[in-house]
């Protein structure tokens, strides 16, 4: 057996048991970092951080907490907050208490947040701020099950009986405990591999959310295999900005406390830009939208420096995809990432030109990205590659635990999603969808056993959704959502999912595109512009001082991106190609349901939306 298969083979039951060995082995390591605005409200924010033994102190403050509030084990305690330190303590006191965490984004409205809680008997909900706490109150008949809310920021919040600050829970907890200083040790060792640790609800494209039952073994599990894959070590500083409540950040914070690193935690997306230089991060995960954003701000940026600088700013982005891909191939057949002198050449005086700029604009650090949750356009990918920001696809679902598929370091291949991670099993069914066995997967959708019947076989194999290829060694590439594919009313079958990301690709202004063609003779697409960028190209365009709407009406723009989808239709296949195209007049959003709070494209919910524009553009056409 290698050291790798005994690592993940003899791991603990929980992660739990992972913090207390770290906490025991590192006590005064640094854990955490966290922005504290100034008083003022102007200024910088002041980065503070927190030891393993610190973090500890408050971790099993919370977890006594809970158990004085009266939580057991198994049973659920919901978790309502953005992205921050305290989501991870909480988290983390929830699981110490032996307890399952329900995750609630912070987006969700009552309604849902009131069903998420019901259909998960949740005892506790632990609240970010006054918002948070509202739905709870408003739905209140509704949650029998639902005894206490703990309120992260009590700005604006009035206690009682049943509603206290954390800090308040901290300090029950902490009196608790000088009583009964065992208590945590105990809790945690009576956790068991298969009790329950996290009930996710999936934001789904479709439908109800159902929930995912993650049983502690899979984020042990998760902790071993991500260290075992080498990408993460106890010198990394990882920047974590992402939703916690969504499975990806999830396995971020397991991998973190298993090999030991600084997480840098500020789920504040506006902020990002203005973190990166000073967390100076080697790591980061992060959405495909947020590169394509990034690929697009540093495209706006160069063609409004004037007609030379955009030459240059083009030129230089076609030597970095032309480098990437030279440079794997050859990774790929020699193990060396050379490239031919003059190709070479032309690389370092576009890395002083261009490149360097974008690499300090990350902080300067950065090893390397992962990308998860929905596929990165080739061609922007091997830009980044080129310029220097290594980005590392992946690939999972909240139901395996988010990392089933990762690419491999030096390794790695722009377009796939890499190889499984070490325990996993893969395999490609007869009509192309991907199936999944491991460690990583869920017991089940929570009080539906008929839908978990639906994906996941008595032997153990789960069906993803997801069509895909692999590679003679073992690079898996997702070509669509089986559910997504399109076959037009010619029988051509297009995964609108590929069209889409060569259009992100080709287009800096385009911030959502959904390609349409089920059942109909040609495709069509609905474009979302990105409103920055749009409105930097309205001043230079003669329509300055426009609203968003009125600049995604006029003819200019109209023009200006058709001239886009033409070239984005010279590299299709004639069944592929977008024929006709409507601008939306407002960009998708999570508010609204058209996209999911890790930015997926709702399908359903925009086509029916926008059935108007869609049938408009099939008016008077001949459908065969």
């Amino acid at each position: 057996m290698s050291d790798t298969q005994t690592l993940i083979e003899n791991r603990p039951p929980s992660v739990a048991t992972l913090f207390l060995e770290r906490v025991a082995a590192t006590p005064d390591a640094e854990a955490y970092r966290y922005p504290v605005p100034p008083a003022s409200g102007q200024g910088p924010d002041d980065w503070k951080s927190l030891s393993w033994a610190q973090a500890a102190e408050r971790v099993y403050a919370i977890a006594a907490g809970l158990i004085e509030l009266g939580v057991q084990p198994e049973q659920r305690v919901a978790l309502a907050s953005s992205t921050r330190l305290e989501w991870i303590l909480a988290d983390l006191g929830i699981m110490c208490a032996g307890a399952a965490t329900t995750t609630v984004y912070p987006q969700t409205n009552a309604e849902e947040s009131a069903f998420i809680l019901s259909d998960s008997e949740s005892r506790v909900l632990i609240a970010e701020d006054a918002a948070q706490l509202a739905k709870a109150v408003e739905k209140k008949a509704e949650l029998p099950d639902l005894t206490h809310v703990v309120v992260i920021d009590p700005a604006g919040v009035e206690t009682a009986d049943w509603i206290l600050t954390l800090d308040e829970l901290e300090k029950r907890g902490a009196a608790r405990l000088e009583k009964e200083p065992d208590l945590i040790k105990e809790r945690v060792g009576a956790i068991t591999k298969d009790q329950l640790a996290t009930l996710i609800y999936t934001s789904g494209t479709t439908g109800r959310p159902k929930g995912v039952r993650l049983p502690h073994d899979n984020w042990a599990y998760m902790a071993k295999a991500t260290a075992a894959t080498g990408l993460i070590s106890a010198e990394d500083v990882q920047y974590l900005w992402l939703p916690l409540a969504h499975v990806f950040g999830k396995v971020l914070t397991s991998g973190q406390i298993e090999v030991g690193h600084v997480t840098a935690v500020d789920g504040r997306v506006d902020k990002i830009i203005e973190n990166l230089p000073v967390v100076e991060p080697t790591y980061m995960a992060a959405v495909p939208r947020i590169f394509e954003k990034v690929y697009n701000g540093v495209a706006a940026k160069a063609r409004a420096g004037g007609g030379a600088k955009y030459k240059i700013f083009q030129w230089a982005a076609e030597v970095a995809r032309e480098y990437a891909k030279v440079a794997q191939d050859n990774f790929r057949r020699t193990g060396t990432a050379s490239v031919p002198f003059g190709l070479g050449a032309k690389h370092k005086v576009a890395d002083a030109l261009v490149y360097a700029k974008i690499r300090e604009a990350f902080g300067g650090n950065l090893r390397a990205c992962v990308s998860g949750s929905a596929a990165l356009a080739p061609e922007i990918g091997y830009f980044f590659s080129g310029a220097g920001i290594h980005i590392l696809e992946g690939y999972g679902l909240t139901e395996s635990s988010a990392a089933s598929f990762v690419n491999p370091g030096e390794a790695y291949r722009t377009g796939t999603v890499g190889k499984p991670l070490p325990g996993t099993e893969v395999r490609i069914a007869d009509d192309g969808e991907i199936l999944l066995r491991g460690p990583g997967i869920m017991q089940g959708y929570h009080k539906l056993p008929e839908k978990t019947a639906e994906v996941l076989e008595s032997d153990g194999w789960f069906h993803t959704g997801d069509i895909g290829e692999l590679s003679p060694d073992g690079y898996l590439r997702i070509t669509d959502r089986k559910k997504d594919l399109i076959k037009t009313s010619g029988g051509k079958y297009i995964a609108p999912a590929e069209v889409e990301g060569q259009f992100k690709a080709v287009c800096p202004y385009v911030s959502n595109i959904l390609v349409h063609g089920a059942d109909r003779n040609f495709c069509t697409a609905l474009i979302a512009l990105d409103e920055a960028a749009i409105l930097e190209w309205a001043k230079e365009n003669g329509l300055e001082g426009k609203t968003y709407a009125e600049v995604v009406a006029a003819p200019a723009t109209v023009a200006m991106v058709e001239g886009y989808v033409k070239q984005l239709n010279e590299g299709l296949q004639r069944w592929q190609t977008i024929k006709k195209f409507r601008l939306l007049p407002r960009d998708l959003d999570v508010e609204h349901g058209e996209i999911t709070p890790s930015l997926k494209l709702k399908r359903p919910v925009v086509e029916r939306e926008y059935k108007g524009l869609i049938d408009e553009m099939y008016a008077g056409a001949r459908e065969a």
